[in-house]
């Protein structure tokens, strides 16, 4: 390993940039469950009938969370909790004030928890939004033909 290699190594990773990376992998992961059919519906992949019937498999009848979302907010956590412990390793390579140090970490997983949230609820808002305005009406051509 040269030395620049080595410096570059020894720099203090960026709250910020860091935080976000980990919050938009934690909140995408939570929402996965809504966010692919309609990604996969929107591009023409898959129709409105298997969209919603993919949904379908994370949630219950009643529209209430079922094992599977759950198990995708439980892998959100685990990925968010494990972004902050890899920036508290990482952290600790560089010789910084360890006070500093405690309040970076304490940082960058308030961003984290704050960004992962926030863009869970975002991307939870649009794809009921567009489930309801756009595949719900496909899912019903699909399956009645003509909508009344």
């Amino acid at each position: 390993m040269s030395k620049s290699e080595s410096t570059e190594n020894k720099q203090e990773p960026s709250i910020i940039v860091w935080a976000i990376r980990v919050a938009s992998s934690a909140g995408l992961a939570a929402i996965l469950c809504c966010v692919a059919p309609a990604i996969l519906f929107m591009f023409g992949i898959m129709g409105g009938v298997y969209a919603i019937s993919f949904a379908d498999f994370f949630y219950n009848e009643d529209g209430s969370a079922g094992l599977g979302a759950w198990g995708l907010r439980i892998a959100a956590v685990i990925i968010g909790a494990f972004g902050v412990y890899r920036f508290r390793s990482q952290q600790n390579q560089c010789s910084i004030d360890p006070k500093r140090k405690r309040n970076n970490l304490i940082l960058v997983t308030l961003i984290t928890i704050v960004l992962a949230i926030g863009i869970y609820l975002s991307l939870e808002k649009w794809s009921s939004w567009y489930f309801n305005k756009h595949i719900v009406p496909a899912q019903q051509e699909e399956l009645f033909g003509t909508q009344e």
